[in-house]
């Protein structure tokens, strides 16, 4: 053993000095911190202002229009307080703004901040950019002209082809939006489906856009007006609008509960959620770990080999020492990135479960309240052994990473199978196929892992972690054998059926 050691620290060494090493030690940290920072960011600093004109000849929903435009910017507004206020005001003070109505109700912004009590020494308040902005319809426009001579004098515009004049400002005109003057006719009732498909795009409101990737500047117009019309709808029957609007915010709640957490506490929240989906994410986390470091264990063996380095290592220690030494050696270094991986993992999402990102604090909550990281370095553990064995059977008989290519091939594939299962199993933790490939020794780390959020049976849990013990065994006893026979050997490499039968014949000197 003591040989063995000594050839495992080499291993770890020489890895260690490697630029993929940090590269990897540093990139996955990096990958987590951007992807909960960058979309927070890009909403932010990097969305453009999406410039729009209504042109409404009924004169009937462009204030409506408006009015809910205003009413999605007060949502953002409310929200950037809400998080302005976890960041900088005192723990004693709350919004207890219930809504956006609410919100606007009081007097909005300028309201609300004479509320805060802001600590000393913080920043001013920013009020979030607008996502959508009303610009005015270009002078040489006649409002009054056909719906069909209107769209395509703005085409130039929404092409990109001219410009617009906002505050002084040349832009572009990301949307428009033509409304004609009966509107009233437009209105699709029960009963009115076949007349619906007969209707020209000039019997309806048109929506010009050359961005079709966002919806949600029609989708909040289209909301916007089929509420104001189904209000004129009431009205016209003599019904209350109002009466009506309170009635469809009647409703019965609906509690869900899980039956295997604690009396009193069995309501299921957002942590739940984000804790029954995060084993999928230590599922992809294990799967990189084991393909990236196994690629590595074959590299350097195979590079050994044609360097003729394993002839001067062979002089010195056995076969069995000289594999033993590589495994342990790789092992640290994979122990190595992922103790660094979980570090940064706790690290970044402490830093932003305050304020900026509430899903990082839901994270976090679901990390602490469950054993997923025990399991997943137990698992990672055990899956490393067993690929690496293959993959130190394969380097063993390999003279290139060209030859090496066909068998990683078949492995590669085998490895595809817990991607492909990653969303699924989750849905189903318990289900026959989650079960079947629990019991499947080189899926058991990955669906394991994926279902450890959802109890699995006590058979399951012990009778899948011993088969994976004994299988784990058994390749690493195989491999040895192929590693033994194959490291000095020269010319073509064997076909797996010729390594399966070096591995299960009596033992060779």
């Amino acid at each position: 053993m003591k040989y063995a050691f000594l050839i495992a620290w080499r291993e770890f060494a020489e890895s260690a000095k490697a630029k993929g090493f940090w590269i990897g030690l540093f990139i996955m940290p990096a990958i987590l911190f951007f992807s909960i920072q960058a979309p927070i960011w890009l909403e932010q600093k990097a969305t453009p202002v999406r410039y729009f004109v209504v042109l409404d000849q009924s004169h009937e929903l462009g204030p409506v229009i408006e009015s809910r435009i205003e009413r999605v910017y007060q949502e953002r507004v409310l929200e950037a307080l809400k998080d302005y206020g976890r960041k900088h005001a005192s723990a004693s003070t709350t919004l207890s703004t219930a809504s956006v109505e609410d919100f606007i109700a009081k007097g909005g912004k300028e309201a609300i901040l004479k509320t805060l009590d802001v600590k000393p020494g913080a920043p001013a308040f920013e009020s979030p950019r607008r996502q959508f902005q009303f610009a005015k319809l270009p002078a040489e426009i006649n409002r009054e002209a056909e719906i069909a001579s209107l769209a395509e004098e703005l085409k130039p515009y929404l092409r990109g082809a001219r410009k617009l004049e906002v505050d002084g400002q040349t832009t572009e005109l990301t949307a428009a939006v033509l409304i004609p003057k009966n509107i009233s006719g437009l209105i699709v009732r029960p009963g009115d489906r076949v007349n619906r498909q007969l209707q020209t795009t000039e019997q309806q409101i048109q929506f010009w856009s050359a961005n079709a990737s966002d919806p949600r500047l029609r989708e909040e117009i289209e909301r916007a007006v089929n509420s104001e019309i189904r209000r004129r709808e009431y009205l016209s029957r003599g019904m209350d609008a109002v009466a009506i609007r309170q009635v469809e915010q009647t409703y019965v709640p609906v509690a869900s509960l899980n039956p295997k957490k604690e009396k009193g506490k069995e309501a299921v929240n957002t942590a739940d959620i984000v804790k029954q989906w995060a084993p999928s994410g230590f599922v992809y986390l294990l799967w990189l770990a084991i393909f990236v470091i196994i690629q590595m264990l074959l590299n350097n063996t195979i590079e050994e080999k044609s360097n003729r380095i394993i002839e001067v290592l062979l002089s010195s220690v056995t076969p069995g020492e000289l594999m033993m030494g590589k495994l342990f050696g790789i092992a640290a270094i994979g122990l190595t990135m992922i103790g660094a991986w979980m570090l940064a993992l706790f690290g970044i999402l402490s830093w932003k479960a305050g304020g900026a990102s509430e899903i990082a604090g839901h994270i976090l909550t679901a990390l602490k309240s469950s054993n997923l990281v025990p399991l997943f370095s137990i698992y990672f553990l055990l899956g490393y052994l067993m690929y690496a064995g293959l993959i130190l059977s394969i380097g063993s008989v390999c003279n290139t990473i060209k030859e090496a290519q066909s068998y990683m091939g078949v492995l590669t594939m085998v490895m595809m199978v817990p991607l492909l299962t990653m969303t699924f199993i989750p849905k189903d933790p318990n289900g026959p196929i989650a079960r079947l490939l629990s019991w499947i020794p080189p899926y058991t780390p990955f669906t394991m892992m994926n279902r450890a959020a959802a109890d699995p049976p006590l058979i399951d849990l012990i009778g899948t972690f011993v088969l994976l013990l004994a299988s784990t065994a058994g390749v690493l006893w195989m491999s040895g054998k192929v590693f033994r026979i194959g490291i000095l050997r020269t010319g073509q490499p064997p076909k797996i059926v010729e390594m399966l039968r070096w591995a299960l014949s009596k033992s060779r000197g």
